[in-house]
């Protein structure tokens, strides 16, 4: 999967992001649903587990920089 086809896409939070903490996503992808290890794209900031987010950049093979995908 290349860097276009992943940006954009959305996801779910399944384990904490945050300064310090490499977290977990979940995006559906390929016609399934695959986990990446995930940042937070400010890179100061904690998002909780089960927010939706956005990918904002892909680093291959199983690496994603997110931001949350609505305000709260």
């Amino acid at each position: 999967m290349d860097d276009a086809s992943m940006v954009g896409l959305v996801g779910r939070v399944s384990g904490v992001i945050g300064p310090g903490l490499v977290g977990e996503v979940i995006v559906r992808v390929r016609g399934g649903a695959e986990h990446f290890l995930a940042y937070a794209a400010d890179g100061t900031g904690r998002i909780e587990r089960g927010t939706v987010v956005m990918v904002v950049e892909y680093l291959p093979p199983r690496t994603v920089y997110v931001t949350p995908a609505y305000d709260s």
